[in-house]
């Protein structure tokens, strides 16, 4: 079932970044509600649908089906020296290859970061990688990095830090209202998918 919620614009609540920025209290991690009352604080109108569990981006072309949206990769990346931490919104079906974003990024070959620190920055799991998992990193411990691609959509569906559900709205309110909230200022890059090791 697919549940709408619209607010006003006015809705917005609290300081503008920080920890104190969200203007909802007792935020837990791996919590849906969480993320929504956050969203409603801040004026920004989804959609919200539950589902069974997605795993893959296979099991996510029928959620993108009934919430009408696509569902935008997520990866959560380490330096190997494991001093910088990264946020990856990928285009969904598009390769993720190691080499490309990390001679993009200007770092040495990127990793997948381990389970404990993706859930002590971003409070979710493996499987529900989700940039709403931003509004628990205060410190902004993380870059976020965006594939164009993603931004030429119109509406942007993301897990709510659980992957049994799925929340949709506008990429413009994403960007717009939603990142500058959390503090992170993403940076987009041209990602093809292709190995750069390749010559075409």
């Amino acid at each position: 079932m697919v549940k709408k919620k619209r607010m006003s614009r006015r809705g917005s609540v609290g300081q503008k970044n920080g920890k104190e920025g969200n203007g909802v209290k007792e935020l837990k991690k791996c919590d849906p509600e969480s993320v929504c009352r956050v969203l409603d604080a801040w004026g920004i109108s989804y959609e919200r649908l539950t589902h069974s569990e997605v795993r893959t981006m296979d099991d996510c072309k029928a959620v993108e089906e009934r919430i009408g949206a696509p569902v935008c990769k997520n990866l959560f990346l380490q330096t190997r020296q494991g001093t910088e931490y990264f946020l990856l919104l990928l285009e969904g079906d598009k390769r993720f290859r190691t080499a490309e974003v990390s001679k993009k990024l200007g770092r040495s070959r990127l990793s997948f970061g381990s389970e404990e620190k993706l859930y002590a920055l971003l409070g979710v799991r493996p499987g529900a990688i989700s940039p709403m998992g931003l509004i628990h990193d205060g410190e902004r411990e993380v870059q976020l990095i965006i594939d164009r691609d993603v931004l030429s959509h119109g509406r942007i569906a993301v897990h709510p830090c659980v992957n049994t559900q799925t929340v949709a709205m506008a990429t413009r309110d994403f960007v717009d209202i939603f990142l500058p909230r959390t503090g992170h200022v993403p940076q987009v890059l041209e990602i093809t998918g292709a190995d750069p090791s390749e010559k075409g």
